[in-house]
């Protein structure tokens, strides 16, 4: 079947598999904080030798950009910065309270909004008291998010100080047209200045955000835009596919359907960036992701050792990560908890000494079957059953086997090289939940 059959065939909403059973599945009406809590203490009582990895989500931007679809408060108003990180080290010392310690961490990632809103040295004195007062360890892998526009020279420095040796740059698109309609704007002049200073600083990995599917985005504008990213050199880069969700971000309403890439023209977007990044010496990792062969992201996938979490994919395994801010998810192997979505509502809950937990999920031993094998397709392209392979996965793959994207052997499914790019659908096979309950509104976005 041809590319386009397939993606016409397949290009249905799906999930991104960031955890299973996927959010809008949670089993919120049989969740509360304090189970959450035993969960997660109990989970740190067995793993705390490995560490946690830590997300801080810094919700705050100085203006929209329109495609997004993350948890942002847009404001000017840089007084928001301390009473924010006084919330995120209260929100902090309860966890810590929690397990008795404070707790090796293995990873760390600064996640929003726009990280490099706050200035370097409110970052430091959030950064200094989670990391005991002095740097993070050694080997922990300490990551965040910039703005082209905004990251600085003190940024650099301050963070790599503290032991920061990766930064993902979002780039999203360097055509004007397509950043006007974004409004997100960056040169590629900017964006190799701050590439080369991470580098000359002693940043060991440099990740560029790309998106395909942007509204007003076409095959030379981002063929342009692939070639200037190559020249430049990250380490890593993920592209994605646009999520057009305008019933959950209104920001997104500023364009419509006829300004966005639809059907074969959004394929052969991907197929056109996808090659040209293989073409140039980037491994494919996973969904979406692509790296050099000297980035750890590549050797992880390699010796089997790649993750995958509510952050994406990792290089780092451990058991529980915990995310601190509005709206930020943790994850403690057997229950997930997310913390409410407003600033307003997120302070007013650790002031009063609560955690900000609103929703979660506790997983049961299905879930915990199901979610080893979605994670294995994710990371690993294939999964092995002990027993013999469900039939109603069998039924549902048959598609996928017949088009060949899966192949199935004794008990072992595996990804073909044709099925990369419907990582997704395959997952799907495997979602229980969502057969069970078959939404009767669209909650996902497009697959491609």
């Amino acid at each position: 079947m041809e590319a386009a059959q397939l993606l016409r065939k397949y290009n249905i909403a799906a999930p991104r598999y960031t955890s299973y059973p996927t959010v809008p599945y949670w089993d919120n009406e049989n969740f509360d904080a304090i189970q959450w809590k035993g969960r997660l203490v109990e989970a740190y009582r067995q793993h705390k030798n490995e560490g946690i990895s830590l997300y801080i989500h810094l919700p705050f931007c100085e203006s929209l950009c329109t495609y997004c679809g993350c948890n942002t408060r847009i404001t000017k108003n840089h007084g928001v910065e301390l009473p924010y990180i006084d919330a995120l080290l209260k929100e902090w010392e309860m966890y810590v309270a929690l397990f008795g310690e404070r707790p090796k961490i293995k990873e760390i990632h600064l996640g929003g909004g726009t990280p490099t809103f706050f200035s370097a040295a409110n970052l430091k004195a959030l950064l200094e008291v989670i990391a005991g007062g002095a740097q993070f360890e050694e080997d922990a892998a300490c990551s965040f998010e910039g703005h082209p526009d905004n990251t600085t020279i003190e940024h650099l420095q301050t963070l790599r100080d503290l032991g920061f040796k990766r930064l993902s740059l979002g780039i999203q698109d360097f055509d004007p047209k397509v950043q006007f309609m974004i409004n997100r704007y960056q040169t590629p002049a900017q964006v190799e200045k701050i590439t080369k200073l991470s580098r000359e600083l002693g940043y060991q990995s440099i990740n560029f955000d790309l998106i395909y599917g942007l509204p007003g985005q076409n095959i030379n504008g981002l063929t342009e835009t692939i070639e200037e990213t190559i020249a430049i050199k990250p380490d890593r880069i993920a592209f994605y596919s646009y999520a057009h969700v305008p019933w959950i971000k209104a920001g997104q309403r500023h364009f419509t359907e006829s300004d966005i890439p639809q059907g074969d023209e959004k394929f052969a977007l991907y197929q056109k960036g996808r090659g040209m990044l293989v073409a140039a010496g980037y491994e494919e990792i996973g969904m979406d992701h692509f790296a050099l062969k000297t980035d750890n992201l590549y050797v992880a996938s390699e010796q089997g050792k790649l993750h995958r979490n509510f952050m994406g994919y990792t290089d780092q395994h451990t058991h529980i990560l915990l995310g601190l801010g509005v709206s930020s998810i943790s994850d403690c192997g057997t229950a997930f908890a997310q913390n409410v979505k407003t600033v307003e509502e997120y302070k007013h809950l650790i002031q009063a000494e609560e955690l900000a937990v609103q929703k979660g999920h506790l997983l049961n031993e299905e879930d915990l079957y199901i979610r080893k094998h979605i994670l294995n397709l994710m990371c690993q392209d294939n999964t092995c059953f002990t027993d013999d392979i469900p039939q109603q996965v069998i039924d549902r793959l048959q598609p996928m086997i017949d088009d060949r994207l899966v192949a199935i052997r004794n008990r072992e499914v595996k990804i073909q090289p044709l099925g990369r790019s419907f990582l997704r659908n395959v997952c799907m096979a495997f979602d229980e939940r969502l057969w069970q309950k078959q939404p009767q509104t669209q909650l996902f976005s497009a697959a491609i």
